[in-house]
């Protein structure tokens, strides 16, 4: 079996898409801090945090598959297989920073539009595309460029949160991943591995809602209040995008103990 198999394109795809969708949830807060409208905000990208997870929840049963089918070399191949899966989110989550300008500018719009209909998010969705809507989309579309970064200064990064975001990445893109390879070593153990997936991920969630989000969030409600300027904002939602994607760099050196551990744990599940 060929290592860049269709389904392992297949699942590298949704591990893109996920990965991106998820770090342009810092440009919701940034528009909505812009706009004044920071609920209106998570509320509309929450649409798109839907296909996120549909995506996630197609792709899992599909990589558990990508183990089924590996074979007698099934050590090998999976881990290459899966290497190659870790690398897709780190491009996912390299596409998504550098989508933030454009998202930004989106977001604004389309949260202006959001709180004139009375919350309709399929009225929204209508005059994004309608005729004028895509004819008028060009002008939202903005480059990374060095302007973005103009002005950028060491104090503005959140060191701490940096390093625990990157952290809570490295675990969140490993955890099925880690799961799945630890039942290939311990294949009289493979459905407790499997299911410790939730586990660790879980933990992984916990951390991120009770450590990282909220910083950002009183941030970016203190901005839209007008007691702190946007560039901080800005600057702290880039250094978290950046962080995850040192994460997903930090997971490949982390996928193989992460597996070992896992498949040393079932022992006393």
């Amino acid at each position: 079996m060929d290592v860049l198999s269709s389904k392992v394109l297949l699942i590298f795809c949704f591990l893109l898409l996920i990965h991106s969708i998820e770090t342009l949830a810092y440009a919701a807060r940034l528009s909505g801090a812009k706009v004044g409208f920071i609920a209106s905000a998570l509320s509309l990208f929450n649409v798109m945090v839907i296909v996120s997870r549909m995506s996630n929840m197609i792709q899992q049963p599909v990589t558990g598959k990508l183990v089924d089918v590996a074979g007698t070399d099934a050590l090998s191949l999976v881990g290459q297989q899966f290497r190659f899966l870790i690398f897709g989110s780190t491009v996912g989550t390299i596409c998504g920073m550098l989508l933030l300008p454009t998202f930004v500018a989106v977001f604004s719009r389309a949260i202006i539009h959001l709180a004139s209909e009375d919350g309709s998010v399929l009225q929204v969705f209508r005059k994004a595309f309608s005729k004028n809507g895509l004819k008028n989309v060009k002008q939202y579309v903005k480059r990374p460029t060095v302007q973005y970064v103009k002005g950028f200064q060491l104090r503005f990064i959140p060191k701490r949160l940096f390093v625990l975001n990157m952290v809570i990445t490295a675990i969140y893109t490993i955890g099925v991943l880690a799961a799945l390879y630890a039942g290939v070593l311990v294949p009289e153990r493979h459905t407790t591995a499997v299911m410790a997936s939730g586990l660790v991920n879980g933990i992984a969630t916990m951390l991120l809602a009770l450590f990282v989000d909220p910083k950002v969030s009183v941030l970016a409600d203190d901005v839209a209040k007008g007691k702190r300027n946007y560039v901080y904002l800005k600057w702290a939602s880039i250094t978290m995008a950046v962080s995850r994607v040192a994460g997903t760099v930090l997971a490949q050196l982390l996928f193989i103990p992460a597996s070992y551990y896992i498949a040393w744990m079932t022992k006393w599940m």
